[in-house]
């Protein structure tokens, strides 16, 4: 399967404060979760203006590629969005806490049984039955229509944290999800636009237009019925916008998982100044940034954790913690 990589540069440099020389060129690469990328690209174009020196590069390919990457060293930071396993820590994987989002279920907005689920939700149990058991097999399965149709579900064929995450819902592993393969947030969203009977899961940045703040074109996320009574109460009703499904993460109304934080990832302790200093932006001033692109932001406390991982160094006064 085709592999998608996007790719973020800005300016190229060395920044005061980052090295003796400053004509040297200062360079940061990152790679991995899509769940991160959207943010990752703001607080590399933010922190960029105030040291418009550093050349940032951002890939992203998936979270299991950002934790191969920052632990080969092929990149100074991975983007992971999901937890870190002991194996990994124990090869040296050091993680910053930067930001939690959630993967929600994804519908065709015309899939035939679409009133149906709107009032009856998806329970985790129906979860199960489509990911997992392969069980359900008939939209009316799902809903409770009696729909004949028959239900085509989709996963992620790349090691991800979406459906790691999503898996961990379900008491399973990503290897565990059946479903039709697709490599990428955005290869899943795609490929449930374009069929009416397609179930997915994305990230909710891949669902939900940046600025309409409603579901991009042919996609509606399923609302989870969290108590399982078989239908939507007022209180599971926090779809319709992105803003919405914001503020029921925030204040705990949707499960974790599959809301879930999300990490920068360094091999090792980082050494490289502007490493360091890009960092400590991301989890003081960068912070400022989460919601807007649409992300929940995280407790001081939590910050703090991260910034007492991080080593002193020469930064600029701007990425000082404030």
């Amino acid at each position: 399967m085709k592999r998608i990589w996007i790719i973020a540069a800005v300016a190229a440099g060395m920044a005061a404060g980052f090295g003796s020389c400053g004509s040297k060129q200062s360079e940061i690469s990152i790679s991995g979760a899509f769940a991160l990328y959207p943010l990752a690209v703001k607080w590399a174009e933010e922190f960029q203006k105030q040291h418009p020196e550093v050349r940032i590069d951002i890939s992203a390919g998936g979270a299991g590629k950002g934790m191969t990457d920052a632990l080969s060293g092929m990149v100074d930071i991975g983007m992971v969005s999901r937890e870190i396993y002991p194996v990994e820590a124990a090869k040296g994987a050091v993680a910053f806490t930067v930001a939690k989002d959630a993967v929600v279920a994804t519908v065709n907005v015309d899939n035939p049984d679409l009133h149906d689920l709107l009032k009856t939700g998806l329970t985790r149990e129906a979860a199960i039955k489509l990911w997992i058991t392969g069980e359900y097999k008939e939209w009316g399965q799902v809903s409770g229509s009696g729909n004949h149709s028959k239900v085509h579900v989709y996963t992620r064929s790349d090691a991800c944290g979406a459906a790691e995450t999503w898996a961990a819902w379900l008491d399973s592993k990503q290897e565990d999800l059946t479903g039709t393969g697709v490599f990428g947030d955005p290869g899943v969203a795609t490929a449930v636009q374009k069929d009416v009977l397609g179930i997915g899961l994305n990230n909710i940045g891949y669902v939900y237009d940046e600025t309409t703040r409603k579901p991009n074109p042919g996609l509606k996320a399923l609302p989870i019925d969290v108590d399982g009574n078989g239908r939507l109460d007022e209180g599971e009703l926090f779809y319709d916008t992105k803003d919405q499904i914001i503020r029921a993460i925030t204040e705990n109304r949707y499960p974790s998982p599959p809301a879930r934080n999300l990490y920068m990832i360094t091999g090792g302790m980082p050494k490289k100044p502007e490493v360091i200093a890009f960092l400590r932006y991301i989890l003081t001033e960068g912070q400022q940034h989460n919601t807007t692109v649409g992300y929940i932001g995280l407790p001081a406390e939590k910050l703090q954790e991260s910034l007492r991982l991080l080593p002193d160094s020469i930064a600029p006064a701007a990425t000082q913690p404030q």
